[in-house]
């Protein structure tokens, strides 16, 4: 048995005991995992990281995924604690998280030993391997780093370092399961809204028969509301389109109606609206004073946007973070691009002059906490990377991201073939949008440019 290290090093903006805290909170390791891999908790110990205390994962895709269980040992308070495989697919698993305090920071030492299955012929694997965990290693350092600040920042422009109590709307998601994780492992509360029978820090609304659990609402900080039907779920029959309006208009209108009726209302809702609001603009520079579209994206997210009025009317800031389109594998329209520039088979949409405007998952999240949790924020605010780019330039940006070329473009005829008129309001619209509200408030991007995002999102160098 060969055994084989990777072992990477970040620095970090908060001291050693920070550090180790924030690992010790829910979501650690559901934030730390990178997006591209396909890792589940299986059970978990509810006591957290303890002496002895085990994980079990189900690591691959649906029924082919392998079980792996990990105990916590080795666990010094500030200083750091190991992971040690008990069952998998590893003859030998140990990794070391080292946290060394640094000035007024410091710094993180992830150092993963282990000895692949099969002897002899698994270390054929080992470099394969070596390059994946490196991958890992890399975006965890990134991860953490720039989460630390993020929540440094939060607190430095509140004045107080108190936990906040944030309520969650769309929490299982795309974005709202990895803005969860986000928040509890910066130690604030959170209260999801669910449909279903709540469990452990979850309380009920049902959206369609207009009830909502308003005593969980009281005293809370602030709402980020994220609930919504998938546009993109299907073709834009005239039925879904009236589902589509009401998933959004009612559940927003509920929220706010039961938010301005508290007696102690929060701070903040925060409630996602979409640039598609702006329709089909050609090559017009967009931002938050532009004039809307008069598509049915855009009377959609006027609605939506408009539902919102009875909290702002009492007194409540109110903010609509439009967020354009969501770079993450894990889902939406990167996860549906991989397969075909994988295989080479990828292109630009239609003409592909069409702008388009991104953001990786990291600043969307980054972007609703900085709404919920400073005070610079209120009205519609563009979430999207200041660099938009034509959809020719982002074809050809992810193709160099994965090593593929990008030679079979998508005729618009037969995108509107496939999707009617979803793909003239989702694919081929022209959107340009600038985030000004955000430069004001001087939001820091993580990633200010699409192959930043894309390089960060799939685990790629950025040369």
């Amino acid at each position: 048995m060969t055994l084989h290290v990777v072992e990477h090093t970040t620095p970090l903006p908060a001291d050693a005991d920070t550090v180790f805290a924030w690992h010790l909170r829910p979501g650690a390791l559901e934030r730390l995992t990178p997006p591209w891999e396909r890792v589940r908790v299986a059970a978990r110990d509810p006591r957290g990281i303890v002496e002895g205390a085990r994980v079990e994962l189900r690591v691959g895709p649906g029924p082919f995924a392998l079980p792996w269980a990990v105990r916590h040992e080795g666990i010094v308070p500030g200083r750091g604690f190991r992971d040690v495989q008990v069952a998998g697919p590893f003859a030998r698993w140990v990794h070391h998280h080292v946290i060394t305090p640094e000035g007024d920071g410091a710094r993180l030492t992830e150092r993963i030993e282990f000895a692949p299955p099969l002897g002899a012929a698994g270390d054929l694997a080992a470099p394969l391997i070596r390059r994946r965990l490196e991958r890992m290693l890399a975006y965890r350092g990134a991860t953490l780093r720039a989460d630390l600040a993020a929540h440094a920042r939060a607190a430095r422009q509140r004045g107080d370092e108190r936990p906040l109590h944030l309520v969650v709307t769309g929490a299982s998601g795309l974005v709202g399961s990895v803005l969860v994780p986000f928040l509890t492992t910066g130690g604030h509360r959170v209260t999801r809204l669910v449909r279903r029978t709540p469990g452990p820090g979850e309380a009920r609304w049902d959206p369609a028969r207009g009830t909502i659990d308003a005593a969980a609402l009281e005293g809370v900080d602030a709402v980020i509301h994220l609930a919504g039907e998938n546009l993109a779920g299907g073709r834009w029959t005239e039925a879904r389109k009236r589902r589509l309006v009401e998933s959004r208009t009612r559940s927003t209108r509920l929220l706010a109606e039961a938010l301005a009726r508290l007696a102690q209302p929060p701070a903040a809702l925060v409630s996602v609206s979409a640039v598609g609001i702006y329709g089909d603009r050609g090559d017009e520079p967009l931002d938050e004073t532009s004039a809307p579209g008069a598509d049915f994206l855009a009377r959609l997210a006027l609605a939506w946007e408009a539902a919102a009025a009875p909290a702002a009317e009492a007194g409540i800031r109110v903010v609509h973070p439009r967020l354009g389109v969501v770079l993450t594998p894990a889902g939406g329209a990167l996860a549906k691009l991989l397969l075909p520039f994988r295989l080479g088979a990828g292109g630009r949409l239609g003409d592909g002059r069409q702008w388009m405007s991104c953001l990786s998952i990291d600043d969307a999240i980054g972007i609703l906490y900085e709404a919920a949790a400073g005070a610079a924020l209120a009205g519609p605010v563009c979430a999207v990377a200041p660099a938009p780019l034509t959809n020719a330039e982002f074809t050809r940006a992810l193709a160099r991201t994965l090593h593929r070329p990008a030679l079979l473009p998508v005729p618009a005829t037969a995108l509107r073939l496939a999707l009617g008129e979803l793909a003239d309001a989702a694919l081929l619209a022209s959107q340009r949008v600038l985030p000004h509200a955000l430069a004001a408030a001087g939001y820091p991007f993580r990633h200010p440019t699409v192959p930043a995002a894309l390089a960060h999102v799939l685990g790629t160098r950025t040369d």
